[in-house]
């Protein structure tokens, strides 16, 4: 059996990324660098030759999938459970900000608390929407490739429970950089991670 691989690729910059605001699922769209970004990015995918492009619907994702699109004449479908991780309180604000206003709850988030308030999505809700989406966008194209354009706690999470692993190790991986991908391979015996946060 061929195995299938999976592209987990972030999307491009924001305005919002450069100002350390939080997103979260607020529709916000790249900027000139995130969409540089994804047209360089998406030369470097297209030699993969997918077979399958799934975004989330969030405008960032979008275009930064459009991008991929434009170069392999593939369509592009969305998928919600795509989105990036709601942040409650805390979308639209700055970093800097929250740990003025929300000091107890940033702390708790920093430290890992997987419901830190704030009405924050708690994490295993977000880990369990991101890997499945991931895992019915691979099985679009089995043995194929499958380019699927996220966020960067939304990769870092899915990914995380694709492979099963427990919050111990968490800690040891950062959210994808903009524009960066993982790359994933689905064997008989499960999932592997054969890249992280690789760049054009």
């Amino acid at each position: 059996m061929t195995a299938t691989n999976l592209i987990i690729w972030r999307h491009g910059n924001t305005d919002w990324n450069r100002e350390s605001r939080v997103q979260g699922s607020s529709d916000v769209p790249l900027n000139d660098r995130g969409v540089a970004q994804a047209r360089a990015a998406a030369s470097a995918l297209a030699a993969l030759r997918p077979d399958v492009i799934v975004s989330s619907d969030l405008k960032r994702a979008w275009d930064t999938a459009s991008a991929l699109a434009d170069l392999t004449g593939l369509a592009v479908s969305t998928d919600d459970r795509l989105r990036e991780r709601y942040f409650g309180r805390w979308q639209g604000q700055l970093m800097t900000d929250i740990q003025r206003d929300h000091p107890a709850e940033h702390a708790a988030w920093v430290a890992g608390d997987p419901d830190p308030g704030c009405d924050i999505e708690p994490r295993d809700q977000l880990a369990a929407r991101a890997s499945a989406g991931f895992a019915d966008a691979a099985a679009m194209a089995a043995g194929g490739t499958v380019v699927v354009v996220s966020h960067g706690g939304t990769a870092k999470h899915g990914v995380a429970a694709l492979l099963g692993w427990g919050d111990e190790l968490l800690s040891s991986i950062a959210g994808l950089d903009n524009c960066a991908w993982a790359r994933l391979q689905q064997h008989p015996r499960g999932w592997q991670l054969k890249s992280y946060n690789t760049r054009p």
